[in-house]
């Protein structure tokens, strides 16, 4: 029954200790044959080992696999059984399954990969690894179209370090597998040949191989050519992939960085790499990438300073400061260009010693053998040409003091260099222009040449900053120079120039007539102002308009309207021409509607000076109808000073009418101001009660007429929305309020001083109406001052009131309320004082007003009672409570301990020399005292609150702490509310007298209360009271 198990194990011998065996007397072995035969009998069972014996538990599988042994489930079934045995019984029955079943992939695979796990912790010139590598061979007979089997053979392979049997087997796992699973096997390929020991030529070939069968991976060949020190096909494949456009890093480099990397590749190895124009792959790497255009410089460089060729590298290095348009950029290339010369400087010096000694003995060896070298045809050709060329000075190794001055000239050159980058960012900065003129001061040959480019390439209509200052400084460059004819044809050409602004022009033109004026030539001046300041003709425009491309007009043409042109005109006639000329030069200015208050000011008064008053009068006339509020402010004032100045009384009638004239203008824009109350949804404005409609058309014509009429009959005003906003508009033309407050004054002296005082108080009553209101208090005040001056006290208390009613802000309504009351209180009129205490007090907030209620209260002190005192306090309170944010809170002030005390504000009163009158008098002494409160003097009587009216309280009610605190019943209590009898009872007449109690005997007699209560006090429980007792019972 087991010979068939035992067959396959003839020529096998496997190493295994033998058990012990039971028989004492074992036969003897018998010797195994050297070959087996199938036909011969199977050995005997004792040259086998005993582990390698199927079991009793074996015998079913055995006896299956006998009636099925093509069946790979039964095989599969009787490896699992054994899985527990060691390899060599379980590689016999792998061996057997095989035999019967050589094409199943599954037997060969668990095979295989016991086998090597099996063999993978022993050496690599163990002999079961051939026997590993010979199962392989077996198995890939029929599983050659396996993936899996050829990766694991393969990778056994590359541990045991096979180099040409490894890379066989890839070429043969290439050739048997579809190229759809090749990507399996070049993994493992690439990097068995990216080994080290592996010839470079056969990694060459190889990678290359795999390029044909996926070009995308080219970047990894790259690497490993460099990683080889093959910089020559690196930089080819390199500038290959870059050449191609289809070709993309599949390690997400770009093609910038792709680039970088070529340019450094082929500047490190100038010397290994040949056949590829460099300097045609770096220069179109800096026309192609620009933000690394420094560092392609210095690479270039760097690549001819590698190829023994400084001179063009010092070429490359000039020509990279002399492009690039950034700092950053300049900066790396100015480094590595300075580094360059003190490198090649030290290299010199330091070989300076050896070549002087070389030159000392060729010169005695010279000296000893003078004959004709023409002669001696076996000389070398090296010491021929040294013979030949000495003494020359292009020849001499010795240039330390050459390449010491180049390096000087370039750092002294930074500045120069740093400036023409900045130019070329930007060459129409006139900032960086005047900057490089100053780098050659002291050498006027550069200057003119640097000027001379600046105003050739800036544009004045894409200039950063002011392009005319260029020309004038190159003026004043020649000027500087003592040549003025120079000068003078710099300043015609600068004038010609189309600036972006009138303003540059006109500059030209002052500076050139200052430049005249510095040297004397006054005639010049004033002929180059008449040239600058003339006219163009209608001929001349119809020219400018067919010869210009550009639509909007020259700047020549709006030089006659410059302001500052005319000013400068003005005063060189003022100081060097006559008053006539002068006069002429104003009065153009005027006719062309440029001039400006000074300049209206300025003409009046220079005729003032020369005695032309009624002249100077005029042009104040024409001043005022040019300009309007604010600007015209400064000429009415001036105008009117003048003027009072000049008649005072004898033409007071025209004064008055000028004063009207400045100030009318105030009225209505006053009047609108005061009166213009709201738009409505309709956009219309409503000034007072009757409904005008005003067109849009006729607006200007009778808006002025329609405002006078509402002011004197009280109507509306409906003005349309578009109308509205034109109305603010001539508003704002108007006199503002900030600006008549002086005029007003001025007129109000000019009528005390000339006129009647009646107008001057009329003039006053104007002004407070027209002045802001944040002036209208310090108007007042001086109305009320110069009204007590001329009128008397007495007449001011009318101002005092049109002032407290006039609308003033809270703040100056309360100091003109204490100034009215302190007026008052000095006539002896206190009852009208004590009204505008009550009055004003409305408008003052306990809280924060302090002075105002502390006046009040040092009046009371001084001139009142207690029943006076009472309200002033009762008002107070109200104040208070009408501030909060709530509907009541009383005041901390009242809930302090130091809470005012009527007995000692009585007592104060007394100190102070104030009788008490005898209603006070009366009171005090018919006021009842309760039996309750033992306090019935007045000195310890502390003010409680007051209500508005009488209100019916209990003698419990009197005496809690704080009588206005409500307390609700909770809600147990609302549900026993009607078990509880409430009674009422009248308020009795001592309530009345004991409003002021002192606080801490009403605190006492609130402790107290419960005690009192249950000793059975008369006086009877409110309901509250009761409500709280029956819940803490």
């Amino acid at each position: 029954t087991f010979i068939p198990l035992f067959s396959c194990l003839a020529n096998r011998s496997f190493t295994s200790s033998t058990p012990p065996n039971p028989n004492p007397n074992p036969p003897p072995p018998i010797p195994p044959s050297p070959r087996w035969n199938p036909n011969s009998p199977p050995p005997p069972m004792s040259l086998l080992n005993r582990e390698l014996y199927p079991s009793e538990s074996d015998l079913p599988y055995e006896e299956e696999l006998i009636r099925n042994p093509f069946s790979l489930r039964h095989w599969w079934r009787y490896l699992i059984h054994r899985s527990s045995s060691p390899f060599k019984s379980r590689a016999i029955i792998y061996e057997r399954a095989l035999r019967s079943l050589p094409g199943s992939y599954k037997l060969w695979h668990a095979y295989l990969r016991e086998h090597l796990e099996v063999t993978r912790s022993l050496p690599i010139n163990h002999n079961q690894l051939e026997s590993l590598n010979n199962t392989f061979e077996r198995a890939l007979v029929t599983m050659h179209k396996m993936p899996r089997i050829w990766i694991m053979y393969l990778t056994s392979l590359t541990e045991q370090k096979l180099l040409t049997r490894t890379r066989r087997t890839f070429d043969r796992a290439l050739r048997a597998l579809p190229v759809t699973q090749h990507d399996r096997i070049w993994g493992l390929y690439l990097g068995f040949v990216s080994q080290k020991g592996v010839p470079i030529e056969t990694s060459l070939r190889v990678y290359r191989r795999y390029l044909k069968y996926d070009p995308g991976h080219i970047e990894e060949f790259i690497e490993f050519l460099v990683e080889s020190r093959l910089w020559q096909e690196a930089a080819e494949r390199l500038a290959g992939g870059l050449n191609d456009d289809g070709v993309y890093s599949i390690k997400g480099k770009t093609k910038h960085r792709l680039w970088l990397e070529l340019c450094d590749l082929l500047t490190t190895h100038a010397n290994e790499v040949e056949g590829l124009n460099v300097d045609a792959i770096i220069r179109g790497g800096i026309r192609k990438f620009t933000d690394e255009v420094g560092r392609l410089w210095t690479s270039l460089a760097d690549y001819y300073i590698r190829r023994k060729l400084p001179e063009k590298a010092r070429d490359v290095f000039e020509e990279g400061m002399m492009t690039v348009v950034t700092v950053r950029d300049f900066s790396v290339i100015f480094d590595a260009y300075s580094q360059f010369e003190e490198s090649m400087l030290a290299y010199k010096m330091e070989n300076m010693g050896m070549s002087d000694e070389e030159e000392e003995e060729d010169e005695e060896g010279l000296v000893e053998d003078e004959f004709d070298i023409r002669k001696d045809v076996d000389m070398p050709v090296a010491k021929f040409e040294k013979m030949v060329l000495r003494g020359f000075w292009l020849h001499d190794d010795n240039d330390v003091d050459l390449r010491l001055a180049r390096l000087e000239n370039l750092m002294d050159r930074r500045p120069e260099l740093a400036n023409s980058v900045l130019l070329r960012q930007n060459p129409h900065n006139v900032e960086q222009w005047h900057r490089r003129v100053k780098l050659f001061e002291g050498n006027p040959t550069r200057q003119i040449v640097t000027f001379t480019e600046a105003v050739r390439t800036v544009d004045p209509m894409k200039a950063v900053g002011k392009p005319h200052t260029l020309w004038v400084a190159f003026a004043k460059l020649y000027e500087n120079h003592k040549d003025l004819d120079n000068a003078r044809v710099v300043f015609d050409k600068a004038v010609q120039v189309n600036y972006k602004t009138v303003d540059h022009l006109a500059s030209v033109w002052c500076e050139w007539a200052e430049m005249e004026l510095r040297h004397q030539m006054f005639g010049r001046a004033i002929a180059l102002m008449q040239r600058a300041t003339a006219v163009p003709t209608v001929g001349v425009k119809r020219i400018v308009a067919a010869d210009s491309k550009d639509p909007n007009e020259p700047v020549q043409m709006k030089l006659h309207r410059s302001l500052r042109l005319w000013t400068f005109y003005v005063d060189l006639e003022e100081s060097l021409g006559t008053l006539e000329s002068t006069r002429v030069v104003y009065d153009r200015i005027l006719d062309l509607r440029i001039a400006t208050p000074q300049i209206i000011i300025n003409y009046a008064m220079l005729l003032e000076e020369h005695k032309y008053f009624e002249d100077a009068f005029q042009v104040y006339e024409r001043g005022v109808k040019i300009f309007k509020y604010p600007h015209v402010k400064d000429i009415w004032v001036t105008y009117l000073s003048k003027f009072v100045k000049r008649y005072g009384k004898t033409k007071l009638e025209r004064a008055r009418e000028l004063f009207e004239r400045a100030v009318e203008s105030t009225d209505f824009g006053c009047i609108l101001k005061s009166e213009c109350v709201a738009l409505n949804d309709k956009e219309q404005l409503f000034c007072s009660c009757l409904v005008i409609e005003v067109a849009e058309r006729e607006f200007l014509a009778c808006v002025c007429a329609a405002v006078r009429y509402a002011e004197s009959v009280r109507v509306w005003i409906v003005i349309p929305f578009t109308s509205w906003c034109f109305l603010l508009s001539f508003i704002s033309v108007g006199a503002s309020a900030e600006s008549v407050k002086p005029l007003y004054l001025q007129y109000a002296r000019l009528e005390e001083d000339c006129g009647l005082a009646k107008r001057a108080m009329t003039v006053y009553q104007k002004a407070v109406k027209a002045v802001p209101d944040n002036e209208k208090l310090s108007m007042y005040e001086i109305y009320i001052a110069r009204t007590a001056e001329i009128y008397g006290v007495s007449g001011t208390r009318r101002i005092y009131e049109d002032a407290i009613n006039s609308g003033l802000p809270d703040k100056d309504f309360r100091a003109m309320c204490l100034k009215f009351a302190e007026l008052e209180k000095r006539l002896g009129e206190i009852d009208r004082a004590r009204g505008i205490y009550r009055y004003a007090a409305t408008n003052a907030d306990p809280r924060i007003d302090l002075d105002f209620w502390n006046r009040w209260h040092e009046f009371e002190v001084q001139h009142g009672n207690e029943e006076t005192f009472r309200e002033m306090l009762r008002i107070k309170r109200t104040v208070s409570a009408s501030f909060s944010q709530t509907h009541f809170i009383l005041p901390e002030y009242l809930q302090r301990d130091d809470a005012v005390n009527v007995g000692q504000a009585v007592d104060a009163l007394k100190q102070a020399g104030v009788g008490e009158d005898d209603m006070a008098a009366l009171e005090r002494k018919l006021a009842p005292v309760t039996k309750e409160d033992p306090a019935n003097d007045s000195s310890s009587r502390v003010l409680k609150f007051v209500s508005a009216g009488l209100e019916s309280q209990d003698v419990g009610r009197q005496l809690a702490g704080n009588p206005e605190d409500i307390e609700l019943p909770d809600e147990s209590e609302s549900e026993d509310e009607d078990k509880v009898e409430i009674a009422q009872k009248d308020v009795p007449d001592a309530v009345f007298g004991g409003l002021v109690n002192n606080k801490e005997e009403s605190r006492e007699k609130g402790n107290e209360d419960d005690g009192t209560k249950a000793k059975g006090n008369d006086a009877p429980l409110g309901a509250l009271e009761r409500l709280k007792r029956l819940k803490r019972g």
